[in-house]
Parts: structure tokens; C-alpha cells; sequence
């Protein structure tokens, strides 16, 4: 599996952008140890996402890049696939909730893709998926289960250590579990004795239940502020790659992700949107124990102005 990161990472080189990695002196005095963040914030597109939408689509024949793509997405997988898309020539069809970040619904369009709305609580994104798939033919690409996907999304991590060589544990954001399988992979493969925790929301903890009990859990709609963790549960693939290369799972609270999204802002001049803010919420709120060189995964700085306003506010 560290081999299919390791292509990915010269199969992204020109198109993706190698991130920053940034650290913070005053949270370094605070927790007593050496944070380094990885900006994913600063992909094309504001996530991580880009990374394996373009490794995914890019390896599609010519017959299936001319039948179209097709995904569904609250925002960040949808963005990626419709630039991906419009950079390769291809159509591209993206199922939003009719709730999505108004931000990113409009990016998505703004690349070209058709937007399909529908209501999360009347219907499942995979139904209307699968309704399209039938009548256009298009490639489904999903945004997590995915090898090509999720390894793409593994290059982050790759990066980090390219550049930093250890780290005693790696913090990733966790939804569907593509980027924290991809960067488990990637880390064990780079430095095989530092320790991955995957972070989720406290209302979102479907992942964490999951590893812990190992067998699949689902939260479905979970009404958390981190909107890319809202994936109803870990997927076929990425949950036993979870299970084989994640060392645990830990949970935080709305105000602890809230708390990390103002830290990010006022203190280290970072637009990160909530979803994003999950590695540093562990880290602020204790829910991790800290020591050593720690590596933090920033997922993603798409984050509409009026709920950084409430955030700032609160």
C-alpha cells in the first residue's frame, strides 16, 4: 500500500501543491511539546481533497473520462472533483445536500461541474448516485472509499515526513476515513514507529466506536459544526485500513473545535475551517497525551464568512 502512496506523490508533482508546514511557538510553550502543521488549507481548492480526485481521475481510461464522472459530496470532495475535472476536459456531476457551505457549493459550480441538490433527511446521496450512474453511465469517484482516493489523500502525510523524517504521533482529521487511512499508510510506511490518531467530533464519533469495538458504527446526520466529519460511517475499504494501520481513535468537543479555529486565526493567522481544526482541538483540549515532534494534518480552510463570524464570536 506504501508503494500506491508513493506513485501518487509523482503523480500529483506539478499539479498539487506541496503545503506549508507550520508551527506555532506559543502552543509549543502551552502543551510542551513541538506541533507541526501540515496546511492543507493551502491545496488547490482550500482541502486535501484535491489530492486524491486528481490521483483517482487522472488514472481513468479514455472511455470513462468521456462518459463523465460523478460523485457526491457536502463540499470539499465536490470542489476537487469538478476542478480536477475541468483541468482534464471532463463533465463532471456533483450531488450536494441542499444545506452545504454556500461557499462551497458556489466554488463547485464556479468550476463547471453540474450541481444535483437533494435532502439529506428525505433521501441518501448514494441513492441519487446510483439513480445517475444508470441513466448516464457516468465513473463514480468516491470521496473516501476509494484505494486511488485515499492514497492520493496520503501524499499529505507523505510530504510531512519527506520533509521532517520522524514524528513520535501524526493527528488527522477523521470523516469517512480516506485521508486519516491514507495518511496512516504513508506514516508507518515513512517512520513505522510513530503513533496515528484519528480525531473526530464527540457528535460524530462513529470511527471511534468502530475501531474500538471493531465492527462498523454509523451516526447518521450528526449535527456537528465540522461539517466534512458528517460521512455516516468509515466505508468498506477504509475501515479495515483503519483498523490495520491507525493506533487510536479520540473524540472532541464542538467548543474544543470552536477554541481551535479561533487559536488557528488569532494566533497563527490561519483560515482553517472547523473540520480542519480537529488535530489542534485534541491538542488544546487534552484529549491527547503530548510529547515529542507531533504532526498535525490541517484538512481544509473552506469555511463560509458568517459561521467564522459566529466562531470568532462565541
Amino acid at each position: 500500500m506504501f508503494s500506491l502512496v508513493k506513485s501518487a506523490r509523482v503523480r500529483l508533482h506539478g499539479h498539487a501543491n506541496n503545503t506549508p508546514i507550520m508551527i506555532s511557538r506559543t502552543l509549543n510553550r502551552l502543551v510542551g511539546a513541538e506541533v507541526y502543521f501540515k496546511c492543507e488549507n493551502f491545496q488547490r481548492i482550500g482541502a486535501f481533497k484535491f489530492r486524491g480526485a486528481f490521483n483517482a481521475i487522472s488514472q481513468l481510461s479514455d472511455d470513462q473520462k468521456n462518459r463523465g464522472v460523478l460523485t457526491y459530496s457536502s463540499g470539499n470532495h465536490a470542489q476537487a472533483v469538478a476542478l480536477v475535472a475541468q483541468l482534464l476536459k471532463i463533465n463532471a456531476t456533483i450531488v450536494m445536500p441542499h444545506n452545504a457551505s454556500v461557499i462551497k457549493r458556489e466554488a463547485t459550480a464556479g468550476y463547471g461541474a453540474a450541481i444535483v441538490e437533494y435532502d439529506p433527511e428525505k433521501t441518501s446521496r448514494e441513492e441519487i448516485a446510483k439513480t445517475l450512474r444508470t441513466k448516464h453511465d457516468y465513473t463514480l469517484i468516491p470521496p473516501y472509499d476509494d484505494i486511488n482516493v485515499l492514497t492520493g489523500q496520503g501524499t499529505a502525510a507523505l510530504e510531512l515526513f519527506e520533509e521532517l523524517k520522524h514524528l513520535d504521533a501524526l493527528l488527522v482529521p477523521c470523516g469517512g476515513g480516506g485521508l486519516l487511512s491514507g495518511s496512516a499508510i504513508a506514516a508507518k510506511g515513512s517512520d513505522p514507529t510513530c503513533k496515528v490518531i484519528g480525531i473526530e467530533p464527540a457528535l460524530a464519533d462513529d470511527a471511534t466506536k468502530s475501531f474500538y469495538s471493531k465492527k462498523l458504527h454509523r451516526v447518521n446526520n450528526p449535527p456537528t459544526i465540522a461539517d466534512g466529519t458528517r460521512t455516516p460511517s468509515l466505508g468498506e475499504i477504509t475501515f479495515p485500513l483503519v483498523l490495520k494501520y491507525v493506533d487510536a481513535m479520540k473524540t472532541v468537543s464542538e467548543e474544543a473545535i470552536m477554541e481551535a479555529v479561533k487559536f488557528h486565526f488569532y494566533r497563527m493567522k490561519l483560515v482553517v475551517e472547523p473540520s480542519g481544526a480537529l488535530g489542534l482541538a485534541a491538542v488544546l483540549s487534552r484529549a491527547v497525551s503530548l510529547e515529542g515532534r507531533i504532526g498535525v494534518i490541517i484538512s481544509g480552510g473552506n469555511i463560509d464568512g458568517s459561521m467564522m463570524e459566529a466562531i470568532l464570536r462565541s
